[in-house]
């Protein structure tokens, strides 16, 4: 019987999802993979490389589609609320995905799959642009990039929200308020673009970070056989 590559690369991808959204670069193991795979470790390498190779390929299969099919339709902040509520919806059916984002950030110092992602992205942006004529395509990438860190931390921030909020939020409640949020965010964005078009200023993409404002770069790699 010919070997099914595809499917075996299949597999792998999919475990690797499971293992790296669990315990990060850092923290899982190719062993562990290969067997949550049913698969020899060394398919591992033989089809992707080293252990970084093959954490970028499973970051690129997974958040190449996370956007996929979540289009933001309709006008005003609504369109902006039903929009979340769809992220937020994919988002607790997949936990892999935020916790992957999370990861990318973290033990990457640069976006996996840009050419897959970055045409998506631009595209749920010409949805804000029509829902929100308002504002310039600065603004609208910005509020596309704060809509998705509203979802992803209310996702995977929930030991914060339990000390902050007191008590467990029910999913139904987080996913109204996540909702309100985001109808709130679109709102005050709207409105202060169109200020700032009645007083002559210029449109910005956003206000500049203030000076000496720090950043962090990504957390040192293991070795990649590990």
């Amino acid at each position: 019987m010919a070997w099914d590559t595809d499917a075996t690369q299949r597999k792998l991808l999919l475990a690797g999802a499971r293992q790296f959204a669990a315990a990060g670069f850092a923290g899982a193991r190719i062993e562990a993979i290969g067997a949550d795979a049913g698969v020899n470790k060394e398919r591992i390498y033989r089809y992707f490389g080293d252990k970084r190779a093959f954490f970028a390929a499973v970051l690129g299969h997974e958040l190449a589609g996370l956007l996929d099919g979540l289009d933001v339709t309709g006008t005003g902040a609504e369109a902006i609320g039903d929009f979340v509520a769809q992220l937020l919806d994919r988002c607790e059916r997949h936990p892999e995905l935020p916790r992957l984002l999370l990861w990318e950030s973290l033990e990457l110092d640069a976006a996996v799959a840009i050419e897959q992602r970055r045409p998506v992205c631009a595209h749920k942006v010409d949805g804000i642009l029509t829902a929100l004529p308002a504002l310039d395509r600065g603004r609208a990438e910005h509020l596309l990039f704060s809509l998705i860190a509203l979802a992803v931390g209310w996702c995977e921030l929930g030991n914060l929200g339990s000390a902050v909020v007191g008590g467990t939020m029910e999913w139904e409640t987080r996913r109204a308020t996540v909702v309100a949020h985001a109808r709130a965010l679109a709102t005050g964005m709207t409105e202060e673009a169109e200020a700032s078009e009645a007083s002559g200023s210029p449109r910005s993409a956003a206000p500049a970070p203030p000076a000496g404002t720090a950043t962090h770069p990504p957390l040192a790699a293991e070795e990649s056989r590990s």
